[in-house]
């Protein structure tokens, strides 16, 4: 089996590292179903999945043109590999310290077995706080209506899912405010958070809670101050809440502390975070391993907030985090949670009504209304119809003639494409030459962008970038030669902790009065620090990035580009994520075809979260 293996490896079905953990098991035991069980759950790990399912898993899916290994049709059916693996000393139930632990039909790698764990019994555990046992029901509903003003435009019998949403995060200790583009998310949280310091105050009037916002990029934590900030002075609420609501967001390795060379953090279940309440936005991008460690370093009496769009592409790492807590969210709430949202928030909330489910379903809340996207939104309506499957729809909306969404797929793409690029990037690139701020050229630079889904190719990010590039200096904006060049924009493609710069940050390049360069990354805080580029990590020029790498920013202008021909990466979750990328105007070059084969082909994470949840 070994030697299968490492021809598997060779030809690129498994990767180096898979046949590596198989060989090192091969010194405890020749079983080939256990060498090959543990290369394919570390290949499984590496294509975003926590655990191989043994129920579920196709072995010639998993291994494509490899199955005709005579070793590996020597094996026995997947149904029975349980069995054949059972009394192996490097598998475990989870107990005692193994490479590998079964359970029940998935095997995981020992590590992450325990990180699912961690999630689901602090999750599972978390409870339902009272809101103040020195305030009635009536008068922190009054704080409610106060915080939470009907809108005139709103029927008085609607619902509004924000003050709903604020009213379940705040009794319970773990919650989810989940919803797509628009919804109010950090609008809702906002509000929440004055809630939170005013039953706080009532309960003491000398100590306001400590409060912290976090993210998991550099971008997105730019994004969470800019809105708190904004949000906080439209608060009806006495000047004392509003400062004790904190509005400078910070990334989730800086609020854990990053040990430099080292996997852990400074905060940990020994040493836990200094905080009574915590804000993560774009929870969507958060893996299993960083959820693990972050809700072991959080204190046991804190609160802990979570804002995502549940139907975003999961983290690029393995776990689908939010994607697993969210199934419960169409549940409906139990009767004591109806109930008691009735008594606080005045709505008549039957319907939602559900006498079975999870007791986490009473800590979600869905987001329902886009207040960005009304219904002659072509942005809007093609992200619904994508996300719901309605490839009739889809085909629809792109049919329309929208003022907010283009489908290009005639002509000349290549060239249209280009003009696109060289109008979009030609706002920062004048901003620069005029010798504004870099504060202004970073603003301006992130009002547009170029969003693909390949790595590679003519219409991935390789072949883009150095076309954007030619058309760019023939356009007289940036210089034909050098690699770094007054304008450059940078993307960074690796952590480093030590300069706290992550994979995802965008920097821009700016030629000053001693003749250097210097990159512009801009703080949460919203001031910009200036780098030289040989300290900089891993990097791109990225006029042109991946759909991943663009989650946790938003762009007043986007232009989507999808591939000639139809692609396993291409799916419905990143053809949304995309779409919604874009704030006021969307350009899709794409065949309608090749559009319609992402909304058919989802994603499906494999964990064994959801089933933890309790």
């Amino acid at each position: 089996m070994l030697n299968t293996l490492r021809q598997l490896a060779d030809s690129g079905i498994i990767r180096p590292l898979d046949y590596h953990l198989a060989r090192l098991l091969s010194d405890q035991s020749q079983n080939p179903v256990l060498l090959l069980a543990a290369a394919l759950t570390s290949r499984e790990l590496g294509n975003g999945h926590t655990c191989l399912n043994l129920k579920k898993a196709d072995l010639f899916q998993l291994l494509g043109a490899a199955r005709y290994a005579d070793a590996i049709k020597a094996c026995p059916p997947l149904e029975q590999w349980q069995e054949h693996l059972k009394g192996e000393p490097a598998i475990g139930d989870g107990k005692q310290s193994t490479p590998l632990v079964l359970d029940k039909s998935r095997l995981y790698l020992m590590r992450y077995w325990q990180y699912e764990n961690v999630i689901a019994e602090r999750f599972n555990s978390s409870k339902h706080t009272p809101l103040n046992s020195s305030l009635s029901h009536e008068q922190v509903r009054q704080i409610l209506e106060r915080l939470f003003p009907e809108q005139s435009e709103q029927p008085s019998s609607q619902i509004d899912w924000q003050k709903v949403a604020a009213t379940v995060a705040a009794s319970h200790s773990l919650s989810v405010i989940s919803g797509g583009p628009g919804t109010g998310k950090t609008t809702t949280v906002t509000r929440l958070l004055a809630l939170l310091v005013e039953l706080a105050l009532a309960e003491n009037p000398d100590r306001s809670p400590v409060i912290h916002l976090a993210a998991p990029t550099g971008k997105a934590a730019v994004r969470l101050t800019e809105s708190i900030g904004s949000a906080r002075w439209k608060l009806n609420c006495s000047k004392e809440v509003r400062y004790a609501i904190n509005d400078q967001a910070t990334t989730l390795h800086r609020l854990l502390g990053v040990i430099p060379g080292q996997a852990e953090f400074r905060h940990n279940g020994n040493n836990p975070l200094h905080l009574d309440v915590l804000v993560v936005d774009e929870a969507s991008m958060i893996d299993a391993s960083l959820m693990a460690r972050l809700l072991e370093a959080l204190p046991k009496e804190s609160r802990l907030i979570l804002l995502g769009d549940r139907d975003q592409l999961a983290s690029v790492e393995a776990g689908s985090v939010l994607g697993d807590i969210c199934k419960s969210i169409d549940q409906g709430y139990s009767h004591d949670q109806i109930k008691e949202l009735k008594a606080l928030t005045g709505y008549e909330l039957m319907e939602f009504l559900s006498g079975n489910g999870p007791s986490i379903r009473d800590s979600l809340c869905l987001l329902r209304k886009s207040y960005r996207f009304d219904e002659r939104s072509g942005i809007g309506r093609l992200a619904k119809a994508v996300n719901s499957g309605n490839r009739q729809e889809v085909q629809s909306v792109c049919q329309e003639q929208l003022n907010d969404l283009r489908l290009i797929h005639t002509g000349d793409i290549q060239s249209q494409l280009m003009r696109a690029a060289v109008e979009g990037y030609r706002p920062y690139l004048e901003a620069i030459q005029k010798d504004s701020s870099a504060e202004l050229v970073i603003e301006a630079f992130d009002q547009f962008q170029i969003l693909c889904t390949l790595r590679d190719g003519k219409w991935g990010v390789t072949g883009l970038n150095e076309n954007i590039r030619t058309a760019l200096a023939k356009a007289k904006l940036i210089p034909d030669e050098g690699v770094w060049y007054h304008g450059r924009p940078v993307l960074i493609t690796r952590n480093d902790p030590a300069l706290e710069l992550y994979n995802g940050d965008i920097g821009i390049t700016f030629k000053r009065d001693d003749c250097r360069y210097r990159v512009a990354f801009p703080k949460p805080d919203g001031s910009v620090r200036f780098l030289l580029p040989s300290r900089l990590p891993e990097h791109e020029t990225v006029f042109a990035m991946t759909v991943h790498k663009s989650q946790g920013s938003e762009f007043d202008q986007v232009a989507m580009v999808l591939p000639e021909s139809p692609s396993l990466v291409l799916t419905r979750e990143l053809l949304y994520t995309g779409i919604t990328r874009a704030k006021t105007t969307l350009s899709l070059f794409s065949r309608p075809d090749i559009l319609v084969s992402a909304v058919d082909r989802p994603i499906e994470r494999i964990t064994g979260l959801a089933d933890r949840l309790t």
